[in-house]
């Protein structure tokens, strides 16, 4: 079962995420926060993390620099999450090392796409 750290302030839209991935056989952990998601990428090893963007305290842009400087996380590939669906948004995210972008609200189909296909191609070098 690959796991998958969710990182999203939201409660209603964590909840609702991490029902429908483990409805479909993903094992879920989640944060709040950006320095909690840190934290817990570090300590759960997921296979993928889908970080929100818009995060109390340190943003999902800055978390997700923060991954990628570190040895244990940097391999670990990261999908931004957000309302917002400007390219320049988009291009912010992957500039900062996001592999890929998906906007809310979630269409899980696309998601769930973007998701085996990172799956599939291991993790990041």
């Amino acid at each position: 079962m690959k796991k998958i750290l969710l990182i999203e302030d939201n409660e209603l839209n964590r909840d609702m995420l991490s029902r429908r991935l483990r409805k479909r056989g993903y094992e879920v952990v989640t944060a709040v926060d950006g320095e909690t998601g840190i934290a817990m990428a570090q300590a759960e090893a997921p296979a993928l993390i889908l970080m929100d963007v818009t995060l109390p305290g340190i943003d999902g842009l800055e978390a997700t620099r923060r991954l990628r400087a570190a040895p244990q996380t940097r391999h670990i590939p990261i999908v931004a999450l957000t309302a917002h669906t400007m390219a320049s948004d988009r291009d912010k995210a992957l500039a900062v090392g996001c592999d890929d972008f998906d906007t809310k609200p979630i269409e899980l189909p696309r998601l769930l796409g973007k998701i085996e296909t990172l799956l599939n191609q291991g993790p990041r070098v």
